[in-house]
């Protein structure tokens, strides 16, 4: 597990938002949804102050250690993510799994508020605008992915993540049969104490960053 992360504070908590535990009462999720918003936009921030003579060498440190907590990764099909709004660019160690024996997918957003499916990505292959213009494999199978790398705008030591705001892995985590390896990817920069989970979030397996990973407490 990491080390504590100087970046793990709340920043500007609601009124007794210290005083919340995981809970359906619409008030207190009420609170969260607020708290949430404005931490999103925090770490936002954060994400997007990576300095750019960084962003290679984090995501090289990145895939280094996927390798690590992955193993073998002959016959496994691995989906990874095409990246926006800052987050670590991990297309290029995509990009080498195929000659190690691996199959690589991306996931795809169908409609607003379903579940994601995965569509098999291979390098160079054709791609076309999606929904919110995210890259998508333009004429590709729909396939069943083994491990699933997930983005995170923030985590905590629980290894529960904050996403974009849209829902789409944790609804997809959901309903995915088999359930894959779900690891959270970002930088140690964005760890935080909790993320105050609801009954709809799904904790990752582990959470890698280019510090290393942290799994939550067994």
């Amino acid at each position: 597990m990491t080390a504590k992360s100087e970046n793990d504070e709340y920043a500007s908590p609601p009124c007794l938002m210290h005083e919340l535990a995981p809970s359906t009462d619409d008030r207190q999720w009420a609170d969260v949804r607020r708290w949430r918003k404005a931490e999103r936009e925090r770490l936002l921030g954060l994400r997007r102050s990576v300095e750019p003579e960084n962003k290679d060498r984090y995501a090289e440190g990145i895939g280094r250690e996927l390798d690590r907590l992955i193993g073998n990764v002959g016959g496994r099909i691995i989906s990874g993510y095409w990246p926006i709004k800052a987050e670590p660019n991990l297309m290029p160690w995509m990009g080498g799994l195929e000659a190690r024996g691996a199959a690589c997918c991306l996931p795809v957003v169908v409609e607003p508020n379903t579940p994601l499916v995965f569509k098999q990505w291979r390098r160079g292959m054709k791609m076309v605008p999606g929904i919110w213009n995210i890259p998508m494999p333009a004429d590709s199978p729909i396939v069943v992915p083994d491990v699933v790398l997930a983005p995170v705008l923030g985590f905590d030591e629980a290894c529960y993540r904050l996403g974009n705001g849209g829902g789409y892995f944790d609804r997809t985590l959901a309903v995915l049969q088999p359930r894959p390896l779900v690891i959270g990817v970002g930088y140690e920069r964005l760890k935080i104490r909790t993320i105050y989970p609801q009954p709809h979030d799904v904790p990752m397996d582990a959470i890698v960053t280019e510090a290393g990973t942290t799994k939550p407490a067994r």
